[in-house]
């Protein structure tokens, strides 16, 4: 069944660790440019950046794709998206994909399957897409967010601790995990009903959103469920360092060259 739905990109110019990551070049084509090309053939009715400056929206314009000059005061990505789905007047029960503009290799097939997962069930407010974690350096690294569910599938929490702790493993100093199938590393992809993300942005951020810096948790702090899904292909990591800029300007090139 064919499903309907959009998608947005929020590029932010400033970076930390990395300044003007959006416009990184990575074979020759522009960070935000690659993203824009894996959305666009997932199927999507709609792909659109959504920036904060104009310089992105320039390139992302020349590379043929549509882009949103929004507000440079939003907290975070989700807020941004939200301006653009009201500029470009969804409707309410739209279903939306946030996809993060540092993600260059984000398979199509992972941005569909997140619509399909939503569209299959009018409760959710959103869902997601996690994979299996199978090294222990990974459990305890604070950036690789962990996610823990119920049986059916819907998020109980999510964390940068290692959830769930193993008690009688992970002090015994052994290099390998205790059992496979146990963790899972969040994917930050999340669709949206157009609802549920008015509602989320209209929030105050959450005591253990803040405490975890990870928004998703504002959703389930007020009651709202989220489906989550292990992802249909591997997604590798997105860019926020150097280091990471480098390791997907390798993986690029490595995919580019002749068999």
């Amino acid at each position: 069944m064919q499903v309907n739905f959009y998608v947005v990109i929020p590029a932010r110019y400033a970076s930390t660790r990395l300044p003007g990551k959006p416009l990184a070049e990575i074979d020759g084509v522009p960070m935000i440019v690659r993203v824009a090309q894996q959305a666009s053939r997932s199927g999507a009715s709609e792909v659109v950046v959504a920036t904060d400056d104009a310089r992105i929206v320039d390139v992302v314009a020349q590379a043929g794709f549509a882009a949103e000059l929004t507000r440079d005061d939003h907290p975070s990505g989700s807020d941004r998206v939200m301006e653009v789905a009201s500029l470009r007047g969804w409707l309410s029960d739209d279903i939306i994909i946030n996809v993060q503009g540092d993600e260059p290799l984000i398979p199509p097939a992972v941005i569909k399957q997140v619509a399909a997962s939503l569209n299959a069930d009018a409760s959710l407010a959103a869902a997601t897409l996690c994979e299996p974690i199978s090294q222990r350096d990974q459990v305890f690294d604070a950036n690789s967010v962990k996610v823990v569910c119920r049986d059916d599938g819907r998020a109980l929490y999510f964390s940068r601790a290692p959830v769930p702790y193993a008690r009688d493993s992970f002090t015994d100093g052994a290099a390998a995990l205790p059992d496979t199938g146990q963790w899972w590393r969040h994917i930050g992809i999340y669709a949206y009903r157009l609802w549920a993300l008015e509602n989320f942005v209209a929030l105050p951020p959450g005591r253990l959103e803040q405490l975890e810096s990870l928004e998703q948790l504002r959703l389930l702090e007020n009651g709202m469920e989220i489906r989550v899904d292990e992802a249909c292909q591997p997604v590798p990591g997105g860019v926020d360092t150097p280091e990471d800029l480098q390791r997907v300007r390798e993986l690029i090139t490595q995919q580019l060259a002749p068999t």
